[in-house]
């Protein structure tokens, strides 16, 4: 379960005897961020183990930041319930934790006459699914939305609820109100072993650590965690690599909806959408593979994701490149979310949790506490929240450089100031890692790539990291 950028860092200090937990959630990915969110918000002591140098290390921090409806999941289905419920609470949430939402609204685009006749039947499944604010468009009225599609579109699918946010302010702000509420993060902490006796005891790259209740949300290790835990694992996962593009800011206004592609049985398909920091994104791609640590590009692969966006919206043709990534998706032997309640052995598991996880991560947040009602467990939840509001890093709200004493803009690119990065570095949640810092400010996400800012950020952040930044970074860049 290491990876080799783990294994370089320095091992990370055992911890000293501590107390027994009430939860212990495995996996600091977006669903493990909102689970020690929600345990936390009901009193359970809680601690939250991540194998990486930084929280969202895993499949999380790549992901195509769509907050979706349900109008495509399947009917009736888990899945279904939890991305709507995750859905709403988000919605609900959102102002109090500063968090972004970009009205997009999406187009379902048909490309050929099979693919409008499927339309009909996608509507229908959304009505179905009780999603609103869905409508059958002809070519011409999808082009009055989005006036760049290419001319041999056929029809369209509206889906007006479908909209697109910061995909790592939110696991942050959940788990940085957890951590406001007594939740302990331990970085650097993979889990080697568990035994159960009545309660936990977790035998980790750090020490033992005793926990009366474990929650398995180890996404790409999903299986694995089980099988440490002395269970026999319910599903098997075959990680799924995803290829994404970045475009310039230059695309985004010939992008202003999302646009999906009629899906088929094995992935949503390649979208192009905009997103919350101004820039288009193009992917991902749905390729099978046994690795689980390391997602490659290829720059075949790449070339034919632009060809795709040239296609669909021609005036994308020659704009430039930003970025290029990959990550992977924790898909499964089955297609639905795989979900295992232990009571027996005080194990809950949230396995299989593929594209739709950032959406439905809250609404898993609570189905886990609901599953561990049956554990017979009683806490008493705060009798106050304390006010949590991450940072904004969306270009449709003002920005930390608008505001007057600032203290100088480091990176260029994406206009992240000295603030922004003190103010990271200091948090209650700090960055593990130059992957974590970015994620939380921006830095080095723009069109140089940190080409520019990269000495200015390894002396902000010089002894900080186990990578010092001034030898370079190892592993995303």
């Amino acid at each position: 379960m290491s990876s080799p950028a783990d294994m370089t860092s320095p091992a990370p200090a055992s911890l000293p005897p501590g107390p027994v937990f009430d939860v212990a959630v495995i996996g600091g990915g977006v669903v493990g961020c909102a689970v020690a969110r929600r345990f936390a918000l009901a009193g359970a002591q809680v601690v939250l183990l991540e194998k990486g140098a930084d929280i969202l290390s895993g499949a999380s921090k790549a992901n195509s930041a769509i907050l979706h409806t349900g109008f495509d999941a399947p009917p009736g289905s888990l899945e279904l319930d939890l991305v709507k419920a995750g859905r709403e609470e988000y919605l609900s949430i959102r102002d109090s934790l500063n968090l972004p939402l970009v009205h997009t609204t999406a187009l379902v685009c048909a490309w050929t006459d099979a693919e409008a006749a499927a339309l009909e039947g996608i509507a229908a499944q959304g009505q179905q699914n009780g999603i609103g604010g869905l409508a059958l468009l002809t070519a011409a009225q999808a082009r009055g939305r989005v006036p760049g599609l290419a001319g041999h579109l056929a029809a369209a699918l509206a889906v007006e609820g479908e909209h697109v946010i910061d995909p790592w302010s939110a696991p942050l702000a959940y788990l940085t109100q957890a951590v406001a509420l007594g939740a302990q993060v331990l970085t650097r902490c993979e889990l080697l072993s568990g035994q159960f006796a009545g309660d936990w005891a977790l035998l980790t790259s750090r020490g033992q650590i005793r926990a009366r209740t474990v929650i398995n949300c180890a996404g790409l290790f999903g299986d694995v965690v089980d099988q440490r835990l002395g269970c026999v694992p319910d599903f098997e996962i075959r990680p799924r690599k995803g290829q994404f593009v970045v475009l310039d800011k230059a695309a985004a206004r010939h992008v202003p909806a999302i646009l999906l592609p009629v899906p088929n049985e094995i992935t949503k398909g390649i979208v192009v959408c905009p997103t919350a920091f101004g820039n288009v994104l193009v992917g991902p791609t749905a390729e099978e593979q046994d690795d689980r640590l390391r997602a490659t590009v290829e720059t075949e692969t790449l070339r034919a994701l632009l060809d795709h966006a040239a296609r669909i919206v021609p005036d994308l043709k020659g704009i430039p490149v930003t970025a290029v990534y990959a990550g992977l998706r924790p898909a499964s032997d089955k297609k639905p979310y795989r979900v295992y309640s232990r009571p027996q052995h005080r194990l809950i598991t949230l396995g299989g949790i593929r594209s739709t996880g950032l959406s439905a991560a809250l609404g898993l947040a609570r189905h886990a506490l609901d599953l561990y009602a049956a554990f017979g467990d009683v806490h008493v939840p705060p009798a106050s929240v304390p006010a949590v509001s991450v940072p904004n890093l969306a270009e449709t709200r003002e920005r930390d450089w608008q505001r007057p004493d600032h203290g100088s803009i480091v990176c260029h690119c994406e206009l992240v100031t000295r603030r922004e990065i003190v103010a990271a570095l200091n948090s209650p949640l700090p960055p593990g890692d130059f992957g974590g810092l970015r994620r939380r400010t921006r830095a080095a996400m723009g069109r140089c790539q940190g080409f520019y800012c990269t000495a200015a950020l390894a002396e902000l952040t010089a002894g900080r990291f186990a990578t010092p930044l001034a030898v370079g970074p190892q592993g995303e860049r």
